[in-house]
């Protein structure tokens, strides 16, 4: 299905967790990030928490293997590699981090599978510390959530831009956060938007159904998650199949030969 492009958020959506607080969680940080929360960007934030747990002797070793240990829904990766198998377009736009993102699916097995992902950058500097920069593309303003949003639905813009140029029609999108919900509203008719159920998104959904254009297809956890994308998948495989069919049939029809313009037999006349 080389014509369907499905685009995963990444926290809470593929992870069952959000990765900046698993980390901050898991490093022992969680006081001084909540004390400095009110004070910074949220990348800003995270900056500096990287900053700090260097400072105590914190490794870019330590901060993998709390990665690698992330809580994961065990039917994400199987419907992963199932909608690659079926020729997907697989990409991810999350307001994570490039290295978290990455780490984790090299563990999972799976980074390959997709052909883009959209977030935030991060480095290792010189002295080998996780340094999360502060991008246009993503950041997380306690003040300037609206921002947040419609830079999400430019990402979606932009996706849908380039593959409009690649000849793919349709896209599914899965999402759980308030920051999915501007995405949405750039689905089109044909489009599948798919809400984790009673997080954030759904909410904002189910308050402004008028808005979408798109089908929804809400989902739970991550079994629901496998069950409803492929059979979305295959949903669109049907009717894609079908509409081949039917232009074939079209075609044969313009394309019958009238050897030697032969004119058709007279018409039978009944003698009444």
């Amino acid at each position: 299905m080389a014509g369907i492009v499905v685009v995963f958020d990444f926290d809470k959506t593929i992870i069952e967790v959000d990765s900046d607080n698993w980390v901050v969680d898991e490093l022992g940080a969680t006081d001084l990030f909540n004390q400095l929360l009110p004070t910074m960007p949220w990348n800003s934030l995270m900056d500096r928490m990287m900053r700090e747990v260097h400072a105590q002797g914190k490794t870019l070793e330590d901060i993998k293997e709390i990665l690698r240990r992330v809580p994961m829904h065990p039917r994400v990766v199987p419907a992963i590699k199932k909608a690659h198998a079926l020729g997907c377009d697989l990409r991810i736009v999350s307001d994570a981090n490039m290295f978290f993102i990455e780490t984790i699916l090299d563990h999972l097995g799976i980074k390959d599978y997709f052909t883009e992902i959209n977030t935030n950058p991060s480095y290792v500097d010189d002295e080998g510390r996780l340094r999360i920069s502060r991008t246009l593309i993503f950041t997380r303003l306690l003040t300037d959530a609206i921002s947040a949003l419609q830079t999400c639905g430019m990402i979606i813009e932009r996706i849908q831009a380039c593959i409009a140029k690649e000849g793919k029609k349709r896209m599914i999108y899965l999402g759980d956060g308030s920051g999915d919900f501007c995405p949405s509203l750039k689905l089109k008719e044909g489009d599948f938007m798919m809400p984790r159920k009673n997080y954030p998104v759904w909410d904002l959904i189910c308050e402004n159904r008028a808005l979408m254009r798109a089908e929804i297809h809400e989902w739970a956890d991550g079994a629901e998650l496998e069950r409803v994308l492929l059979e979305l998948v295959e949903k669109i495989s049907i009717q894609e199949s079908n509409l081949a069919q039917l232009l074939t049939v079209d075609c044969k029809f313009e394309s019958i030969p009238m050897a030697g313009h032969e004119a058709l037999p007279p018409p039978l006349r009944v003698h009444q």
